[in-house]
């Protein structure tokens, strides 16, 4: 981790919990190996206190960038100036830019971050089955860059009806039909299984879905990081599934996160 000092440029993560998230080991690897001035340090907040202090975390003169975790990716819309498509299709953000005339900018890079992921360690979307539980920050953005990269269907379950069916509508905005809201998945029809809940945070988590109801060849993919082996992801193995580890989807983003936050830009 680059050692700060009075010129340094600093970056937040939010989140609640905040020990397992990994953007702080990568980004902060990133500046250290460009010889980059910068540090991203984690900030664990809880949802009744994230109003005070992303105030006061955008008042701070030499912070440039926010990024975003469970459960505050809705609550940050709130304050921004601008939200690009993205976060407008989803309702989400996970990445938050101060702009040279101080104002902010919301982006959400899971969904792409997720799909790439997918395609790099050689799982096609396109024409696939797909089921998702969870329609969270990470699960709606996840669910438009699914439907953007043509799978055949996707369906979403939530605890909360009214979240899913909602997502869904927004959905059809871009490809009418292919995304569907059901209380319960019919798993054996299923090519991609994910898990976009936080359940497999602690080894005592229930399963968010038994991966024996699904058909042989399937992929069970979890957005958990940390632990990287999930609960679900164990269990998947086991029974002979090929399984896709969360770390995927950050290792995506890093690039559109330095992009994003124009870091090393010296234009």
């Amino acid at each position: 981790m680059p050692i700060p000092e009075g010129p340094t440029r600093l970056y937040a993560v939010l989140g609640d919990p905040v020990a397992q998230v990994m953007a702080p080991v990568m980004m902060n690897k990133v500046f250290r190996d460009s010889g980059i001035d910068a540090v991203l340090v984690p900030v664990h907040v809880s949802p009744a206190d994230l109003p005070d202090v992303l105030k006061g975390l955008q008042k701070i003169r030499n912070l440039d960038g926010i990024l975003v975790t469970i459960p505050h990716k809705f609550a940050v819309c709130d304050f921004m100036d601008t939200l690009s498509p993205a976060v407008q299709l989803s309702g989400a953000a996970n990445a938050l830019r101060r702009e040279a005339d101080g104002t902010w900018t919301g982006e959400n890079f899971d969904g792409q971050g997720f799909v790439v992921g997918l395609h790099e360690q050689g799982h096609a979307t396109a024409g696939q089955h797909v089921a998702m539980v969870g329609t969270g920050g990470a699960g709606v953005a996840i669910a438009a860059a699914l439907i953007a990269s043509g799978v055949a269907s996707l369906t979403v379950m939530d605890l909360s009806a009214d979240k899913a069916r909602a997502l869904v509508a927004r959905l059809d905005a871009m490809r009418p039909g292919v995304a569907t809201y059901e209380p319960f998945i019919d798993w054996s029809s299923i090519d991609i299984a994910i898990n976009a809940t936080p359940m497999g945070l602690r080894p005592e988590d229930p399963l968010p879905f038994d991966p024996a109801a699904l058909r042989a060849g399937a992929v069970v993919a979890d957005v958990i990081m940390k632990p990287p082996e999930t609960r679900l992801l164990t269990t998947a193995a086991a029974a002979g599934f090929a399984i896709h580890h969360g770390i995927h989807m950050l290792e995506s983003q890093i690039g559109l996160y330095r992009a994003f936050f124009r870091v090393g830009d010296t234009a």
